[in-house]
């Protein structure tokens, strides 16, 4: 059986992949990204369907994709997404992509009064097919990817132009077209915000009601250290320092190398020691 994918994640896979979704009439799009492991979303894999084929491009490739954003800003194109608000935001942010004549299925099932919003049950409902989401949490940043993942991953786009066909029907029949519309536009204008620090995070930490004053102090040091050293690293503020590390750490009576040695893995400790100290030495 042929695959109905092909990945592009070198130049020359690039120009069947652009003459493909220069000739489409309608898009299907999905993205991968990791906002797991990473402070800063990590855009791993763009699917794009133009009828039989999805294209599976790989954005870590270093390819040029402008062809990309004309087909997405094409008035005549139509573009599909299923809660596609954040695919939207990052591919603005990574390519400056503008976006026009979008249909959501997401949004338009919610619009014509289904409550069961997932891709999944929406497919199993409209068309009678069975999506397996076991790979959602899968490792889309490491290299190579499996032929499992990139199955998993055409898949996300592959019944989209089935599914929105009929979803429109419904919001034609019951007058839901102009509403359907604005709101679609409307998601074309939605924009990456960058991550900021919660100032009132730090009390959350376990055990921070009982901490006494100073100790308080100290957690809202960490807490803002971590979260500059994860946006400055660009990993998950839980990979520099867990919540109850710097609760330990905020209650430690004598900090000293050797007691935060003990206290935290080796490769933390012998990156962290020295700025962890000024911290919780600090008058």
């Amino acid at each position: 059986m042929t695959k109905g994918w092909r990945l592009v994640d070198a130049p020359a896979k690039l120009a069947k992949a652009e003459t493909a979704i220069r000739a489409a009439r309608v898009l299907a799009l999905d993205t991968e990204y990791d906002s797991f492991r990473y402070f800063r979303d990590r855009l791993c894999l763009i699917q794009v369907q133009t009828g039989e084929m999805t294209w599976l491009i790989d954005p870590l490739a270093g390819l040029d994709l402008a062809f990309l954003g004309e087909a997405l800003n094409d008035p005549a194109v139509r573009k599909i997404l299923h809660a596609g608000d954040n695919d939207i935001r990052i591919l603005k942010r990574d390519y400056g992509f503008s976006f026009r004549n979008i249909f959501d299925t997401h949004r338009a099932a919610s619009l014509v009064g289904i409550r069961q919003l997932a891709l999944g049950k929406l497919l199993e409902t409209y068309l009678g097919v069975a999506l397996e989401k076991n790979l959602q949490r899968s490792r889309w940043d490491l290299r190579p990817l499996s032929e499992e993942q990139l199955d998993y991953a055409s898949l996300d786009t592959a019944h989209l132009p089935a599914l929105a066909e009929r979803l429109e029907e419904e919001l034609n029949a019951k007058g839901l077209q102009v509403e359907a519309g604005r709101t679609f536009a409307g998601m074309t204008a939605v924009l990456w915000q960058p991550r900021t620090l919660d100032r009132a995070a730090h009390r959350r930490l376990p055990g921070f009601a009982v901490l006494t004053g100073k100790q308080r102090e100290r957690a809202r040091d960490l807490f803002r250290w971590r979260f500059e050293k994860a946006q400055e690293t660009d990993r998950a503020a839980f990979m520099i320092l867990s919540d109850q590390q710097l609760a330990a750490l905020a209650k430690m009576e004598h900090p000293s190398r050797e007691a935060m040695a003990a206290l935290l893995p080796a490769d933390r400790a012998q990156r962290f020691i020295g700025e962890l100290l000024t911290i919780l030495r600090k008058d």
